[in-house]
């Protein structure tokens, strides 16, 4: 089943046009990374996809609803994380997924609160400030806020920048596990290609706002001759200043 499907977006701003005509398909359980160096369109992409932005052509429906007009029932079964978003500062850990939890209607936030600090790691942080936490324990305690409502899409922009490697590897195996136990698709912007390689079975690149491949991370660099996807990301990255 297809929890995300966009057809044709396009996004045009007075002076170029980000996004040129891209097509996606999300199924059921997929993990997918949508990657692109600067420039790519990445970022007008994945705002389209989650309705922050409206396309000037094209559609995009997530888990059924068609957006703009289903965006909050759209968004009711999508968690989005990413390191840059704030959390409330003067609450606790555990006060500050419980508020998120009831925000989504989670039947008993408190075994799930529970159960995202074990999984990623970190149930020793709960009575914590927000205030105290680094910026890869924020990372952790983000993703797990977007994962309480055991979401049929999990969104993340750059999960694992700037990480320490034990945190980006709590990162990594805590997604998997939530994957495999909720069976929630993800989609996962990033330029680290080695966190890409281990958390995605699929890859889909931009470059000059077009996809210019899709496939599992060997198949993709295969395509262009390359023997990783780090490869592959230089090659486009190259060719996006041209």
């Amino acid at each position: 089943m297809k929890v995300l499907e966009a057809t044709g977006v396009v996004k045009r701003y007075k002076r170029t046009t980000a996004v040129a005509g891209v097509s996606l398909v999300v199924d059921a359980g997929e993990r997918v990374a949508l990657l692109g160096a600067n420039g790519a369109g990445k970022t007008t992409t994945l705002l389209m996809l989650l309705g922050a932005i409206i396309p000037d052509e094209g559609s995009v429906t997530v888990v059924g609803h068609r957006l703009p007009a289903g965006r909050s029932r759209a968004m009711a079964h999508v968690g989005f994380a990413a390191g840059y978003l704030p959390l409330p500062n003067r609450l606790k850990v555990r006060e500050v997924l419980a508020y998120f939890a009831n925000l989504h209607g989670v039947s008993d936030p408190g075994s799930a609160i529970d159960a995202g600090l074990e999984r990623f790691r970190i149930p020793h942080l709960a009575d914590a400030m927000a205030s105290e936490l680094s910026s890869g324990q924020r990372t952790l305690v983000g993703i797990i806020k977007a994962t309480l409502h055991q979401p049929r899409l999990l969104v993340l922009d750059e999960p694992t920048a700037s990480l320490e490697p034990d945190v980006a590897h709590r990162v990594r195996v805590g997604l998997e596990e939530t994957c495999d136990e909720h069976g929630s698709a993800l989609l996962v912007t990033s330029h680290n290609m080695t966190d890409v390689e281990r958390i995605c079975e699929r890859v889909v690149f931009l470059s000059h706002g077009l996809v210019v491949a899709d496939g599992s991370p060997a198949a993709v660099a295969r395509q262009f001759g390359r023997t990783n996807l780090e490869e592959v990301f230089l090659h486009l990255a190259s060719e996006e200043t041209i």
